[in-house]
This record gives structure tokens, sequence and C-alpha cells, in this order.
């Protein structure tokens, strides 16, 4: 063929160029080329790069292939290009992940069967070793070393499942595995006594370090989980019913530092739970059966530091997804909320409970409120730790929940250390100087934890009442009654002051306000009413009747005057300070003084002191209605409608 045919050789390359064109075309909008491999416009539409050239070429010219994209792999027959335009059919160049999922019948034949298989062939081999066990076809140490060399074969088997894609699968195999191994060396040293305690118990350790291991280089949290469980069942299996309190906790504190290091790694919240369950279960377990007086430095020197390595652990335990999921990986979110909120309340608790109890078998009851104010003070110190980073789960929750857990234990400090009154006026002060810090700092926290000593001082002061004298007003009851009017005087103070703050807009100021200034005029009531009955009923009457109904007849018109009295001051404050919620508590204590003349005083009053208590309320009540008429303080004009 002559090359310098402008219809020869130049046409045969221009046709050559269009299909590879139309081929990387094609390939592109497939998706096995990228972006950098897509092809120049068409032919069709650019005919100049398919026109012969003008003039004639006097000497062969060298062709040179256009360059084809590099393929990965074999490289498939080209398909045929039946018509320019039209992309050929590559589907049998489509990857694994597009083909259609197993079928049910797959599944099952490959998957299901599979493991019935292994779990009866396992089933079989242990009938059998019963079998060959009860006609003593194999003694002691045979049946421990078939127990070994099972356990090590069904890990070593497990691999070769991990590797084929069946994680899980693998994982329970290793269990199986690691029990057998636990029970094979449970039973050399605890049935056939072939072995020593330490040895038993050093082969234990090895086998939960080698699991932790696997766990660690296959970042499987499953198999780690596994471990844990292996790990705190060995002081079970090799305990010979003796006390060993040192090698015991010593052992607890070391797999509970191996758990916190693999929690702060990685992102294993779940294996808090099962150390802390464990620690509790040998902790109880060891103290109902071996603890008295005289071990008490060293229980408690291990209880702290238990105490201390759970505290910590919220603070540090790792809850960034940076590791690559494994196929049984699971959402530990769960988890990982459960281990910043459960974890701190149960150790908190669990651990001032088993510190209490030592003090109690010492009985150092004086030690006992100082106790609450050392777990204070540690939760205190928590709070200067760092509050954010990658390591720490939910730092502002933990924050929070240290500082109740602070408020918490002051709060128990205070009926620990004083009774009575001293209790009373404990909680009242600690209610105040917390609402008045919560306030200050906008700690939603600090205000509700004030309300619920608040809460609880209300209570100690109307239910556990202090002795009082003959002595009217100058008391420990009426003293009592005061710095509880006093606290709740100055919640309303704050409840007022910060209610205007548009950065409180969100917190319910307003309605602590009218709670604590009803509460505040009811105590101011009762305590009152408490002084008149404890006056007048203390008088000696010495069995004279008529002393008894003269002291009772004074005490019902003492009553009685106070309601009015007191009502008049409302009412007065009430229009002084426009306020209609001071005038409506005014007008319900009227209601009942009405009530009261009319029901109780009728009957229990002689003539004069009935006169005198008809005639003071229907003054009063004429003169509310007077200032209600006269409308001095332009209530109808909508003034004094304020809250």
């Amino acid at each position: 063929m002559n090359p310098t045919d402008p219809g020869g050789l130049e046409g045969e390359v221009g046709e050559l160029r269009a299909r590879v064109q139309r081929l990387e075309e094609a390939l592109y909008r497939q998706g096995i080329l990228s972006e950098r491999w897509k092809a120049p416009p068409s032919t069709e539409e650019h005919p100049s790069v398919l026109a012969a050239p003008t003039e004639p070429v006097s000497a062969p010219v060298a062709y040179a292939a256009p360059a084809a994209p590099v393929f990965a792999g074999p490289v498939p027959t080209a398909p045929a290009v039946s018509a320019p335009g039209h992309a050929p059919n590559f589907s049998y160049l489509q990857s694994e992940s597009t083909k259609p999922e197993r079928s049910l019948e797959n599944r099952i034949g490959s998957q299901w069967f599979n493991r019935i298989g292994i779990l009866a062939v396992l089933i079989g081999m242990a009938w059998f070793l019963k079998l060959a066990i009860d006609n003593h076809w194999i003694g002691p140490l045979g049946r421990v070393l078939i127990g070994l060399i099972a356990g090590a074969a069904l890990i070593a088997w497990s691999e070769r499942f991990r590797a084929h894609g069946y994680a899980a699968f693998s994982y329970s195999l290793k269990s199986v595995g690691s029990g057998v191994l636990y029970l094979s060396l449970w039973a050399a040293f605890s049935l056939f006594h072939l072995i020593p305690g330490s040895v038993a118990f050093a082969a234990m350790i090895a086998v939960t370090a080698f699991n932790g291991f696997l766990s660690w280089v296959q970042d499987s949290e499953l198999l780690a989980l596994y471990a844990i469980a292996g790990g705190f069942s060995t002081p079970l299996l090799v305990s010979t019913g003796e006390n060993h309190e040192i090698a015991l906790f010593s052992y607890m504190l070391l797999l509970n530092l191996t758990v916190l290091i693999l929690v702060a790694l990685r992102p294993w919240s779940r294996l808090l739970f099962g150390a802390f369950a464990g620690t509790v279960f040998y902790a109880v377990g060891w103290s109902s059966s071996f603890y008295s007086a005289d071990q008490i430095g060293t229980t408690a020197f291990f209880f702290a530091c238990f105490f201390i390595l759970f505290a910590l652990a919220p603070r540090i335990v790792c809850i960034d997804q940076r590791y690559g999921a494994t196929n049984e990986a699971v959402n530990t979110s769960a988890w990982d909320k459960l281990a910043t909120i459960i974890l701190p309340i149960l150790n908190a608790s669990l651990g001032f409970l088993a510190f209490y109890s030592l003090l109690e078998s010492k009985r150092l009851e004086s030690a006992e409120p100082w106790l609450a104010v050392v777990f204070a003070g540690f939760y205190l110190l928590l709070l200067r730790l760092p509050a954010s980073g990658r390591w720490r789960a939910s730092p502002v929750l933990l924050s929070e929940l240290h500082l109740a857990a602070a408020v918490v234990f002051l709060t128990i400090a205070i009926p620990l250390k004083a009774s009575g009154r001293w209790l009373t006026i404990g909680w009242f002060a600690e209610g105040a100087a917390l609402l008045w810090v919560g306030s200050r700092t906008r700690s939603t926290l600090l205000r509700v934890l004030a309300l619920f000593c608040l809460a609880l001082a209300l209570v100690a002061l109307v239910t556990v009442n202090p002795t009082t004298s003959n002595t009217p007003i100058f008391n420990a009851r009426f003293a009592t009654y005061l710095v509880g009017i006093a606290a709740f005087a100055f919640a309303v103070w704050i409840a007022q002051r910060f209610s205007t703050e548009q950065n409180d807009a969100q917190f319910p100021w307003a309605s602590i306000a009218a709670l604590a200034a009803l509460i505040m005029n009811g105590l101011i009531l009762l305590a009152v009413a408490l002084e008149i009955h404890a006056y007048w009923w203390g008088q000696p009457w010495r069995g004279q009747y008529g002393l008894y109904g003269a002291y009772r007849m004074y005490a019902q018109f003492s009553y009685s005057a106070l309601f009015m009295g007191f009502g008049a001051i409302l009412l007065g404050l009430g229009f002084s300070r426009n306020s209609a919620f001071l005038r409506w508590q005014a007008l319900v204590l009227l209601a009942l003084s009405i009530g009261k003349v009319f029901l109780v005083d009728v009957s229990e009053l002689s003539q004069g002191y009935r006169i005198l208590s008809f005639l003071g309320l229907g003054a009063l009540l004429l003169a509310v209605s007077f200032v209600y008429q006269r409308d001095w303080f332009n209530l109808r004009g909508g003034k004094g409608q304020t809250q």
C-alpha cells in the first residue's frame, strides 16, 4: 500500500483514531476511566481531524499509536462497535460489589449448615471424651493435655474463619477455646492436683494476656470482652477458700489498669462496665467472707485505688471512631453515654458506702461526717481537670455530675455531723449559698440543687421541731424558723433580681419568687402561731379546768388577731408595692379570718372577747372595702397589677 495515497494509510489511521476515541468515551461513561482520560471532542463534530493533507507526503512517515490507558489486571477482549456514537456493553467489567446478594438458599447451605456442622462436631467430640473418661480410657494427665490441645487448636482454627471474613464466628471459637484452656488449667489444679495454684494462676494470666493482645492487634472489642471475662474468672477458678487479700486485690488492680489503658486508646467503653461489675463482685464477696476490723488499712488502700480509677475512667474514655470498623463492630454511642452518666453515679455511691462500712466496723462515728467532706472535696478537685479534649466523653455532662456529687456529699455531711435545729440551719445555709453561687455562675444544676436543699431544710423544719420553752420568741425553735424565713426571703430577692436579666429568661425565676414568697409568709404565720400555742398551753394550770378554759380562749383570740393583723400587713404591702400577688394573699388570709371568727370564735370565746373579735374583724373589713371603693391606688386604671 502506498503511504502517500491520501485515501490509503491516512484514512486507516483516522479510522483507528476514531475507534479509539469512541472506545475511550464509552469507558469514561461506564466510570472505568477517570476525568483525565476523557477523550477529545468527537471527530464527527470536528471532521477536520480526519481531513487528508492538501500537500502530498514525499516520504513515509512513522505514525505513533495513540496512548492507551493502563489497566490493572487482565486486559478484556475489546467488544465490537456496531455503530459510531453507540457505547458498547461493558457489563462484564463490573466489580463483585455490584453483584446481587446471596440468596437464602446459598446462605443456608454455605453458612448455617457450616456452623451447625461445627457445633455438631464439638458436641460429638465432647461426648467421646466423656465416654473415654467414664471408661477410664484416658487418665487425668491425658484429659488435661487433651483439653489444652483442643483449646489451642480452636483458637488457631478460628484464625482461618477470620481470614475468610467470618470475624464474629471466629471470635466465638476463640472464646470457646479460651474457656477450654481455663477449665483444663482449673482441672489440673483443683481436681487432679497436677500443678500448684501459682502455676495455674500464671498460666491463666498468660491466656488472658494473649487474648488481650489479640484484641488489640485485631481491633476487636468483642474479643477484649472475652479476655476481661476470662481475667475476672481466674481468681474464682484458682481459689482455695483462703484469705489472700493482697494477692487478690493487686491482681484486680492490675486488670483494671489494663482495662483503663484499653478504653483510653480504643472506643471500647463496654469494658468499663465489665471491669466495674467484676471488681464490685470480688470486693463484696471477699468482704462478706474474710474482712475484719484489723484489716481496715489495707482494705481502705485498695478501695481507694479502685474508687479513684473508676472516677477518672469516664474522663479519659475514648469515643473517637478513629479505627477501622471490624465485622463485629457495634454502635457504642449508647455505652459511651452510660459510661458518662451511670458509671460515675454507681462509683460514687458504692465507694462512699464501702468507706462508710469500714468506719462503722471500727466504730469511728466521729469520722463519718469528714468522710463525706473528703468525697465532696475529691469531686471538686475533679472539676479542675481539663473540660475538653479528644479523649474525654461529654466533658460538660461529667463536670455537672461531679459538681452534683460534691453538693450531695456536703448535704450528707450535715446530718452526719449535726442534729435537731443545727441540721435544719445547715441545710438552709447550704441552699442559700448554692442559690447565690448558681445565680452568679448561671449554673442551672446548682440552682436546682439549691432548691433541693431548701426543700430538705423546710421538711426538717416542720417535722423535726426543737424543744421550746415558756419564754416566747426568745427560744431555739423560733430562732430556727427565723433562719428559714430569712433563707426564703433571700430566695425571693435572688429570683426578683435575676428574673430581669435576658440571659436567665429560660429559668423560671418568677415562679420561684412566687413560691418562695408563699412559703416565707406561711413560715411567719406558723412560727408565731407555734409561739402562741407554746405560751398559752405551757402555762401551769395544775388541774384547774377553769384556767385551762381561759388559756384556750386566750389562744384562740390570739390566733384570730394574728390572722387579721398579718392580713392587714400583707394588704398594706400589696398596695404600697402595687403587687396584686401580695394583695391576693391578704384577701385569702382575711377570708380565713372571717371563717374562724364566725365558726370558731363564736363558741370558743367569752362574751367580751367575742365582741372584740367581731368588732376588730368588722373594722378591718370596712377599712379594706373603703380603700377598694375609693380606688386610691388607681386599681381600675390598670395600676397595681404587677406580680
